[in-house]
């Protein structure tokens, strides 16, 4: 196995958990409702408490077929995965990547990009980030329909 295959799969690997540790912390943030017992019984050696999730922003985004985001940045940065369907993304100056359910991606704080379906297939994507979006101009086609990366 090539040293670039190894690379790519410990990056997969670390975006999965990265991801997984993402959803349920929103997760365990809408437990808030269970009185202590009922905490007792699905937490082993004690109960987790929001950490400052006000601030944290969550979404779940139908984009029908052909639909992208104009090319946007976060203040804080940005967690996205796709649940059904096939979505596309790119960082500017870098390739269109396809992705499919389970496949999460994060894109840094102020790193411009877009994301949004595939040209034939719809994606749900569910989005997490925190601070503020800044709009940039639109994705255009020439950018959006190439070949993408998996």
């Amino acid at each position: 196995m090539s040293e670039e295959v190894r690379t790519g799969s410990r990056v997969r690997l670390a975006l999965s958990l990265l991801a997984a540790g993402a959803l349920a912390w929103i997760l365990i943030g809408q437990q808030s409702s269970l009185d202590a017992a009922e905490q007792q019984t699905i937490f082993m050696g004690g109960s987790p408490r929001r950490a400052d999730s006000e601030a944290v922003n969550t979404s779940r985004l139908l984009f029908p077929a052909g639909v992208r985001s104009n090319w946007h940045t976060h203040t804080w940065g940005q967690l996205l995965m796709v649940e059904e369907g096939e979505g596309r993304h790119q960082v500017r100056g870098g390739p269109v990547v396809a992705k499919g359910p389970g496949e999460p991606w994060f894109t840094a704080a102020e790193v411009e990009h877009w994301h949004g379906a595939a040209p034939d297939e719809d994606a749900l994507q569910l989005t997490i980030y925190e601070g503020s979006v800044e709009w940039l101009e639109p994705v255009q086609d020439e950018e959006y329909l190439v070949t993408p990366q998996r």
